[in-house]
């Protein structure tokens, strides 16, 4: 009688007590599984007929698993964001940098080898490791090492939250475990260390601009009055982004050509009439290829894909990307694509992304503002100068080439809004000119026209 109250079976699982607990024995894919369910004999029965009945129809068992390695797992998860979820290339990078840190940690900190032992006491310790590791800024090795700030530690964190959300998904972890990044509660860590933001006052303004030589002004101005991400400006190709007869700016995706607008939307930006006047300039008589090209190319040498349109760009890409496919013989990824494709762009003579930092790092030396490095301020200082100016939100958000979703967690609504709200060429054009001819930046164009039309040469 002991004897069979303390074991039972239900088809192909069995149920035993040990001590004060019940365990489940049965085997699934030819490997035996004990899983451990509680005191409650009851309990146990009922998981038991459902575990079989599982077992019966081919379906996981309620409590089976696959335990997996975690660089295993984040190599799947990684595969899944390339081939399923068809991620772009960079954010596939940023996900895989973020969790570097993560393989580190559980390879020479605290060695972790399952996903399924990776518990909440290893997530918090994770946590505290994160405070106390340097890392180099902008990831420039060469460059001085600092701790990281709080904004990207939050990062870290969510991209690992993202990892074991997959995992569980695909049945990688226990069942009813926890995903040990949630119990963190991430969303409520504070952001107390971020990079300050500090834009240019109008005199700081004027001195950057007068301080750049011709080449760099027609970039930076640009920049200023459009509020162009560097990889918009270096991705401009004449004639079809750029009409300067109706004064207008198109940012298009050039999918073919290995670039996309970072959010994937496209949009028009209204150009003022000094701007239209130095592009007048830079462009000349040219009539395709970059809107703005490398410093060599500005000065009459020309690039080796000259005088080629966009269609003819793109069976150029093609061609060379069939070449180097035949000379592999397998297909290429897409990041090897992406680096075919920035081949072509650099024979077309564009600007690198990179270079405008350079420059920009140069200029703000110059001006004896050596901690502004990022060209992005830029882009905050035009969003900056559109809401001083009481430029309709709506309005903002197209100029700006944000997602209309991306706005809902911080209570605009622009959302739902850009649904239902349509704005007009003339509102759109009306509005930026408002914000931007009291800038100081346009004085300064201005004077540089001046000066051309006086003969006085190039800076």
């Amino acid at each position: 009688m002991a004897r069979k109250n303390s074991s039972f079976r239900v088809g192909r699982v069995q149920g035993y007590l040990r001590g004060q607990v019940w365990y489940l024995c049965y085997h699934e894919h030819g490997q035996r599984h004990r899983p451990r369910v509680g005191p409650d004999r009851e309990a146990a029965r009922q998981l038991a007929a459902q575990i079989n009945a599982q077992l019966e129809v081919g379906a996981p068992a309620a409590l089976s698993f696959e335990p997996i390695a975690l660089p295993e797992l984040r190599e799947r998860w990684l595969q899944h964001h390339e081939q399923v979820l068809r991620s772009s290339v960079q954010t596939i990078s940023r996900y895989r940098t973020a969790t570097d840190h993560l393989l580190r940690f559980v390879a020479a900190v605290r060695p972790v080898r399952y996903a399924s032992h990776f518990g909440n006491h290893n997530a918090e310790e994770f946590v505290r490791h994160l405070r106390i590791i340097q890392v180099a800024a902008n990831g420039h090795k060469n460059t001085p090492k600092r701790p990281l700030m709080d904004k990207g530690i939050r990062y870290i964190l969510e991209t690992c939250r993202a990892l074991f959300n997959y995992a569980s998904k695909r049945r990688n972890l226990p069942p009813y475990a926890e995903n040990p990044f949630a119990t963190l509660e991430i969303d409520r860590i504070p952001v107390e260390q971020a990079r300050p933001i500090t834009l240019f006052t109008p005199e700081q303004e004027r001195g950057f601009l007068e301080a750049c030589d011709d080449w760099q002004f027609t970039v930076f101005l640009t920049l200023m009055l459009t509020g162009l991400r560097p990889g918009e400006l270096t991705h401009l190709l004449l004639p079809d982004d750029l009409d300067l007869e109706g004064a207008v700016l198109h940012v298009r995706n050039k999918a073919k050509l290995g670039w996309r607008v970072k959010t994937r939307n496209e949009r028009e930006i209204p150009l003022l009439p000094v701007l239209v006047d130095v592009l007048r300039r830079q462009v000349g008589q040219r009539r395709s290829g970059p809107v703005f090209r490398r410093r060599k190319f500005a000065r009459g040498c020309e690039p080796p894909l000259t005088g080629l349109s966009a269609a003819q760009l793109e069976s150029e890409l093609a061609d060379r990307t069939t070449a180097r496919e035949t000379s592999i013989e397998r297909s290429l990824s897409r990041r090897e694509h992406l680096q075919e494709a920035r081949v072509l762009w650099r024979d077309l003579g564009a600007i690198k992304t990179e270079r405008i930092r350079v420059e920009f790092m140069r200029l703000t030396s110059k001006i004896r503002l050596t901690a502004t490095t990022a060209p992005k301020l830029l882009r905050h200082l035009f969003a900056t100068g559109l809401q001083e100016a009481n430029v309709d939100p709506l309005v903002r958000n197209e100029l700006m080439g944000h997602s209309p979703g991306g706005n809902r967690g911080n209570g605009t609504g622009l959302g739902m809004t850009a649904t239902y709200t349509h704005t007009r060429p003339e509102t759109r054009r009306k509005q930026l000119e408002s914000a931007l001819l009291p800038r100081a930046a346009v004085q300064v164009a201005l004077a540089w026209l001046a000066d051309f039309r006086n003969g006085n040469g190039l800076r």
